[in-house]
């Protein structure tokens, strides 16, 4: 039995021919380092499940990384000046939805979704996210709806919003309806959101659709969207939504490899996971 990731109450039959194997690990680390001897091992296990070997299933799965971690380039931005930049962003985003919630009780705001999720977004903001300054079409990104907050925030810092913007947060009703809505919304702001999310699993389907209809384009020369990235924040909750993961197989199918999901948490800790189609 496997107990703490040891082997237990099992006799070892031929104790020179285990030594033989944990010789032969400690060589495969040490020469060819642990990526190597985790992909051998994972090997192990594949060729034991196809000769019908029994063996205990593993209590979580691995976290599988594209990158190994000694093969991350260096950053290429300012990591000081970034932080710094991300807590003024948090700080105004807590501060613009407390000071919504003492004009008018209720006005709620998720708090914790952009406080727990900004690393990500502004890296991508800084690092990722490809406009359309040079003409092109640029990336598409479906916003997580509970972290608008952040968003805003950050449009303040590169003043495309104003304090009596902020102050309006979730009051589209004053100010003649030019309030900041309270989720991604581009009817009532135009000018701001591109794409509507939150609703029951509307921005995950809606994100998939896109990669495929930019894939369209592109299969008849009807656009260039090869550098076009789809971007679909999502919230963990928000993926028990049928809507959310019901079209999932059409990107394994349509290899719409310019689909990117991130999994974001809604409460005070961040579990973080892209997945590329």
């Amino acid at each position: 039995m496997l107990f703490d990731g040891s082997v237990h109450q099992l006799p070892d039959t031929d104790p020179q021919e285990t030594q033989e194997w944990l010789d032969s690990l400690d060589a495969i680390v040490d020469v060819q380092g642990k990526t190597r001897a985790r992909y051998l091992l994972s090997r192990l296990l594949e060729r034991a499940r196809e000769t019908q070997v029994s063996f205990p299933a593993t209590v979580s799965t691995p976290y599988v990384n594209t990158i190994p971690a000694e093969h991350e380039p260096w950053f290429p931005g300012d990591e000081h000046l970034e932080r710094r930049i991300r807590a003024y962003i948090r700080w105004n985003a807590a501060i613009m939805v407390v000071r919504a919630n003492a004009a008018a009780e209720g006005i709620g705001g998720h708090l914790s979704t952009f406080a727990s999720s900004a690393s990500l977004y502004e890296v991508g903001f800084n690092h990722f996210f490809r406009g359309k300054d040079d003409g092109r079409a640029g990336d598409h990104v479906y916003f997580q709806g509970h972290a608008a907050p952040g968003v805003y925030a950050r449009a303040y810092l590169e003043r495309r919003l104003e304090v009596d913007d902020l102050d309006h947060f979730r009051r589209e009703i004053g100010r003649g309806g030019r309030g900041l809505s309270s989720y991604p919304h581009p009817r009532l702001m135009p000018e701001f959101w591109e794409f509507p999310t939150v609703s029951m699993g509307l921005g995950p389907i809606t994100a998939l659709y896109h990669a495929r209809f930019n894939r369209y384009l592109t299969n008849r020369k009807l656009d260039d969207t090869t550098q076009s990235r789809v971007w679909a924040f999502l919230g963990d909750g928000e993926c028990d939504e049928p809507e959310t993961l019901g079209a999932l197989s059409l990107a394994s199918r349509e290899h719409l490899d310019n689909l990117v999901f991130v999994l974001l948490s809604d409460r005070s800790t961040i579990m973080s996971r892209a997945i590329s189609a």
